[in-house]
């Protein structure tokens, strides 16, 4: 921020601040003056408060400048002294014409008299302040003071002259042209950390030279330093490595000793800085093992996440070398965080290998096992025991050698989990029974003992899919059978349930005739308030049917039923006929009885849903999907004799070949995202070497170009990306017309959590403008951080003005303002309206990934939903599939799509697919497109479905769909 008047130039610094209190009245010059000129102490800090905000504000205070040298820079009250140090920052200090104010000169000399003050404090504010000076007028006379304060008795004193000395010599070197050596001598013999600290900073920028020297006598004594010392050791040795490489093993060899530092910060820094020093494997494993152990003793979850983000990339840096810690990276899991164990168990999935995988794997037993031990908290316990078994789940996929133990665990355990653990874990089975033909025997067995354990739903029906695919002799299906017969209960459905509930009702009856005449001599008359009588009954309600049912202690199928879960009821009917038909397949000619046997009593339990579904047992009757599910699997059994191999080839053979595609194809889309990553950090071998000796001035290098200080630098500036010239004259905005007396343009710099507006104001008059000032406001969740300085602009010059925009939530925002300027006659103030600057939500939606359940579960908690009706013309859509508008919503949109691409492949008139992507504040957004197109020459018609948290992301998804749908249409 530059200081209110004057003309705009980089030494023109501001180091504060100050938001306006509107709630407050600002008083006029007079009322200033008085206060100044007659004040107490207390109303003179007042009012000099006031005058320093209406400073930084823009307004126009130089009348009261004698005024504060006259009566407040007398005073002795270092309250007082503190208000006058920020005024003298903020105040103009040149003429309209640039030359320097001659009251300068008597702030000069209260400066001079607070340098030799016998009080420790003055002297230390006041050197603090010469760090914010630029002028050398002022400078000058105060450069004797500050070095004999290097020498003084208090530590204060002597750590704010080393830092201006160091401002002094970084800005005017030449008025203290020793500057470097001076603070070298104050190194050596300097006992204070704090200033020992200040001293060896200001070398490492200013002398490096003589840093690396210091640093060679004292490397002996690096361990002990305190962490102020040790963290600019550690900086020292990051700005200086590349320069003198020959001290390569001397850097080293203190960066090791401060791994081992008490402090969390020096050791983050040290294994930061090893990495870039070398890539030997023992520096990696070093690094990455202070790293563990930091994630395992700090108990700040934002460090944790911090550091095994570190962790992540240095092994996406150095693949394969740090695969042997990832036992010490499981300890991590005793955070109580789940987003701590959620990254944890991500880099531990990277870090698996044939070599340690059987470890792993027992290590996440343990963890699964806890899980369902501890009760202490269920909610969390069961969101963890999901992601354990997501990650077992992935592991068992990737290494197939332990698919049969994590079968085997999930089959013993799965009657403990929780009904979301459950379905992942019977998905995963699924999985391997398709994978893995060996294991299809003893998965089959593992269920049939289990089922009738099961209660939730979504794990009967993944269990009944397997059985009905993988039970394939005829022992099996008997057996199988068998346990199906009693999960369902007594035959028929809906008499057995009648006469239960006949039996309930006819003991009911008893129970309340019995009970008459003593519920007769139960009524009472009662006198009211008027005098009158009244007399007071009760009445007791019959059960209901559904009520007097109870439903837990009947048979697992039975009671899902009864539930009104007939999509169970379908999945039952599809299994049984699976069963019918291979036991007739396999069955020999004299078994025909047995088969017409098990097909006679899978038509009584089909009739026995669809008759329930449609009974008063149920609160939901049966859904016509289901009906004709149901009914389509009798006409099955019905049929059978004559269309055998038609059936056969309809229920088996295609259900199984259709679900090893969905099989591979997710295989191959994870083998295809592993091979794109592959091919990012892959190097042809016919590519330039590039060695960090040589490449000190190839600053496109990239030998650990992501760990270098410059590096840091664009991460914070948002220069990373390095976007070309003429990309970046995409982000420019004109603000302005051409004819208008001030031309502004802006250039908008999105940097994650920050907007920086670049703004070059032209003045095309032959006069010059005085106090042109920019002021801007924001809709949305936009925030300006500060406002833009006042400017005088001469004719047909231009101004370049910066303004900061803080972004809190993705949100299409609009940024509008007006700049303000005076003519060169009194009262003569104009205005010009800006355009406005609409800030994309592009910028922050990044495509993610998730699966099925988390997006379903997603999809029910959201309550924003955006609906958007799509359609195209004739002439749009006749070259254009519905494929093809599917990747141009998700290029508009940039979501990623979950639907399998198998599942999209094929000739068909209709398309729905799930869209997924989330924020770089970590919101998620979700989409479901439904399109059609009938014929091909009908245009595309349909419907987006939009759902997210805020209702933010879904309006300016809405629109980004619109805006899209009407180009595609143009």
């Amino acid at each position: 921020m530059a200081t209110a008047m004057g003309p705009a130039a980089p030494t023109d610094a501001c180091y504060m601040l100050i938001h306006p209190r509107l709630d407050v009245e600002t008083p006029n010059l007079q009322t200033l003056k008085r206060n100044l000129e007659r004040g107490t102490d207390d109303i003179k800090a007042e009012a000099l408060q006031q005058v320093i905000s209406g400073t930084l504000q823009g307004e126009n205070h130089d009348q009261l400048l004698m005024h504060i040298i006259r009566f407040v820079m007398p005073t002795r009250n270092k309250t007082l002294k503190k208000l006058l140090l920020l005024y003298w920052e903020v105040c103009p200090k040149y003429e309209a014409d640039g030359k320097l104010k001659q009251e300068t000169i008597l702030i000069c000399n209260a400066l001079l008299n607070d340098l030799q003050h016998p009080n420790e404090f003055i002297r230390g504010s006041t050197l603090r302040f010469l760090c914010k000076l630029r002028e050398a007028e002022l400078l000058e006379p105060l450069i004797g003071p500050t070095r004999e304060c290097l020498s003084h008795r208090h530590a204060y004193v002597r750590k704010n002259a080393v830092e201006a000395v160091s401002s002094i010599y970084r800005t005017l070197p030449h008025l203290i042209p020793d500057g470097p050596e001076l603070i070298s001598g104050v190194l050596q013999t300097e006992a204070d950390m704090t200033c020992r600290r200040n001293a060896l900073t200001m070398l490492t920028q200013s002398a490096p030279a003589l840093a690396v020297q210091w640093l060679k006598e004292n490397a002996q004594l690096v361990s002990g330093f305190e962490e102020l010392l040790q963290l600019a050791v550690i900086d020292l040795i990051r700005r200086t490595a590349r320069d003198f490489a020959s001290e390569k093993a001397l850097f080293i060899r203190c960066i090791f000793e401060l791994l081992n530092a008490a402090p969390s910060a020096v050791k983050y820094e040290a294994a930061t800085t090893l990495v870039t020093l070398s890539s030997n494997p023992a520096a990696v494993k070093a690094a990455a093992s202070c790293y563990i152990t930091l994630a395992t003793k700090e108990s700040d979850n934002n460090v944790r996440i911090i550091v095994l983000e570190r962790l992540d990339r240095l092994r996406m840096r150095h693949e394969g070398i740090i695969d042997d810690l990832v036992m010490d990276l499981l300890r991590v899991l005793t955070a109580p965080d789940l987003d701590v164990r959620r990254k944890v168990l991500g880099i531990v999935m990277k870090l698996t290998s044939q070599r340690n995988v059987n470890d792993v794997i027992s290590m996440l037993k343990k963890e699964l096992a806890k899980t369902v031990s501890d009760a202490s908290d269920y909610d969390k316990n069961t969101d963890y025991r999901l992601l354990v078994i997501q990650t077992i789940h992935s592991c068992a996929s990737q290494f197939p050698e332990v698919a049969a133990s994590v079968v085997e665990l999930f089959l013993d355990s799965i009657a403990d989990f929780g009904a979301s653990s459950a379905t992942d874990a019977i998905v995963f089975i699924r999985e391997v029974a398709e994978k893995f033909p060996d294991l299809r025997q003893g998965i089959v067995s593992h269920l049939v003992a289990s089922f009738m354990d099961f209660k939730a739903g979504k794990v009967m029906r993944g269990a009944l899919w397997i059985l009905g695919e993988y039970a394939e002799t005829p022992d099996e299906i008997r057996e199988v059978w068998t346990r199906l017969r009693k999960a369902i209960g007594e035959l028929p459905l809906l008499a057995a349930e009648q006469r239960e509930l006949d039996a309930v009702s006819a003991s009911a009856d008893g129970a309340e005739k019995s009970a008459e005449p003593k519920a007769a001599s139960s009524g009472s008359r009662r006198i009211l308030a008027d005098g009158t009588y009244a007399t007071e009954s009760s009445l007791t309600a019959r059960a209901t049917e559904t009520s007097s049912l109870k439903l837990d202690s009947k048979p697992p199928l039975r009671a899902v039923l009864l539930h009104s879960d007939f999509f169970t009821g379908t999945v039952l009917a599809s299994t049984l006929t699976k069963l019918v038909l291979r036991f007739a397949r396999a069955s020999s000619a004299d078994e025909e009885q047995q088969v017409n046997s098990l097909r006679a009593e899978a038509v009584l339990i089909m009739a026995g849903i669809i008759r329930i579904g449609q009974s008063s047992f149920v609160t939901t009757p049966i859904d016509e999907d289901s009906y004709d599910r149901v009914l389509a699997c009798i006409r099955a059994l019905e049929y059978m004799d004559e269309d055998s191999d038609v059936l056969t080839e309809a229920f088996i053979d295609d259900t199984q070949s259709a679900f090893a595609r969905l099989v591979k194809g997710e295989t191959k889309r994870v083998e295809e995202e592993e091979r794109k990553h592959s091919n990012d950090n892959a190097v042809q071998v016919d590519d330039v070497i590039e060695f960090r000796l040589l490449a000190a001035a190839n600053k496109g290098a990239s030998v650990s170009a992501e760990d270098t200080l410059e590096h840091d630098i664009e991460l914070a500036t948002g220069e990373a990306e390095g976007r070309a010239a003429v990309s970046k004259l995409d982000s420019v905005v004109q603000l302005t017309g051409f004819s208008d007396a001030v031309y502004a343009e802006a250039y908008v710099n999105v940097n994650q959590y920050d907007i920086l507006l670049d703004v070059m104001v032209v003045n095309q008059t032959n006069t010059t403008l005085r106090n042109l000032s920019i002021e801007f406001s924001t809709l949305g969740d936009l925030k300006l951080v500060e406002k833009p300085t006042t400017y005088n602009v001469a004719p047909f010059s231009f101004s370049s003005v910066k303004a900061s925009i803080k972004v809190s939530s993705t949100e299409t925002g609009v940024i509008f303002g007006t700049i303000v300027y005076d003519g060169p006659n009194v009262n003569d103030s104009h205005s010009i309206v800006l355009n406005d600057i609409h800030v994309d939500i592009m910028e922050y939606i990044r495509p993610a990934r998730c699966d099925s359940a988390q997006f379903h579960a997603m999809w029910t908690e959201f309550e924003w939903e955006n609906k958007v009706n799509m359609s195209t013309t004739k002439e749009a859509a006749e070259n254009l599939d519905l494929r093809a508008y599917l990747q141009h919503i998700m290029r508009a949109t940039n979501m990623a799509c979950l639907t399998p691409t198998n599942a999209l492949a094929g000739d068909c008139g209709f398309l729905s697919a799930n869209l997924y992507a989330r924020s770089i504040f970590g919101e998620d957004a979700l989409a479901n497109i439904s399109i059609e197109k009938p014929m091909e020459e009908s245009p595309i018609t349909g419907h987006i479905r939009i759902r997210a948290k805020t209702q933010g992301i879904a309006l300016s998804l809405g629109d980004k769909i619109s805006a899209a749908k009407v180009s595609l249409s143009e």
